[in-house]
């Protein structure tokens, strides 16, 4: 039997996983009938006060459809409800596509060994006997792969046919809500088993730096995630002969400061390397850095004391 894939990035908070409906959700539905056809769909949701907005994405046979959703949680009852979402029909073919109406409706089952979302996509009123119930059954994960799916899916934008074209301030919105939230999450755990390698201790005079990173060699892919005072402070850039730039101010709570590079991939041609420029005024600072899958490279910055 044909399935789709739903993956749903409905996003608020990070605590209490086993408990809340926010969070990363994947899993397998049904069209109810004996011949199903193939979905593919992406979620994005964010939060907003007394209801939940964002964009579905969703696959059929060779079209892809981006359209606005609205809807609302209620934490009580842990219900998701999201409204009148146009979904191709099943038994449209390519001479042919016709929408049904569908509203998602899903509620959260949690346990101790793990939690489910489980629902359907049900047709309006006037067009159920037509538009027949998409059922599902999610899984919630942090999975890095489930993660990179969605980032991808924000990052590409390749759409063939579109209900609604997002605007970049949809986009950017939702790119950050992921990294803010479960980004951070998924890089930050595996940022704390790797071990660091403190590759290089500086001094400098300012209370803010400027600091480049670029790819220390032949450019092969390499791509980073940038920590500062253990917390994460980019994922996922790009090395390359443009530098990825971040502006730094100091924490002066702090007797050393420390900015670590996570290696995302290792590119063609590992190890994962770096040339991290650090502009302190009129001085800079040259470090090379290294990084794989086991260890991230690290520097150590210390403000000079004043006389």
């Amino acid at each position: 039997m044909k399935k789709f894939l739903l993956v749903a990035t409905i996003l608020f908070t990070i605590k209490g996983y086993g408990q809340t409906v926010f969070g990363y959700w994947y899993g397998y539905g049904n069209v109810k009938t004996a011949v199903a056809s193939n979905y593919l769909v992406e979620m994005i949701l964010q939060p907003e006060k007394n209801y939940v907005k964002g964009v579905l994405n969703y696959y059929f046979k060779n079209t892809f459809r981006s359209v606005q959703v609205k809807g609302n949680y209620n934490a009580q009852t842990r219900e998701l409800n999201l409204y009148n979402i146009p979904v191709t029909y099943f038994g449209s073919n390519s001479k042919m596509e016709i929408d049904c109406e569908m509203n998602l409706r899903a509620s959260l089952r949690a346990a101790k060994a793990g939690s489910n979302l489980v629902g359907a996509f049900t047709g309006l009123p006037e067009n159920k006997y037509t538009c027949l119930d998409i059922n599902f059954n999610l899984v919630l994960n942090t999975d890095a792969s489930v993660k990179d799916s969605v980032l991808k899916a924000i990052r590409e934008y390749k759409e063939t046919y579109q209900v609604w074209t997002p605007s970049p301030t949809d986009t950017v919105a939702a790119v950050k809500i992921i990294q803010r939230k479960v980004v951070n999450y998924v890089v930050e755990s595996d940022f704390k088993k790797r071990e660091t390698i403190v590759a290089s201790e500086i001094e400098v005079q300012s209370d803010s730096l400027k600091v480049d990173f670029y790819d220390n060699g032949e450019i092969d892919g390499d791509s980073i995630s940038v920590f500062f005072n253990q917390q994460l402070l980019a994922f996922s850039q790009r090395l390359s002969t443009r530098s990825v730039h971040f502006d730094l101010v100091l924490d002066s709570t702090k007797d050393v400061n420390e900015l670590a590079m996570f290696a995302d991939n290792l590119g063609s041609i590992p190890p994962n390397t770096a040339l991290m420029i650090v502009t302190d005024g009129d001085k800079t600072h040259e470090i090379r850095l290294s990084s794989n899958l086991e260890k991230s490279a690290m520097i150590r910055i210390k403000r000079k004391k004043k006389p």
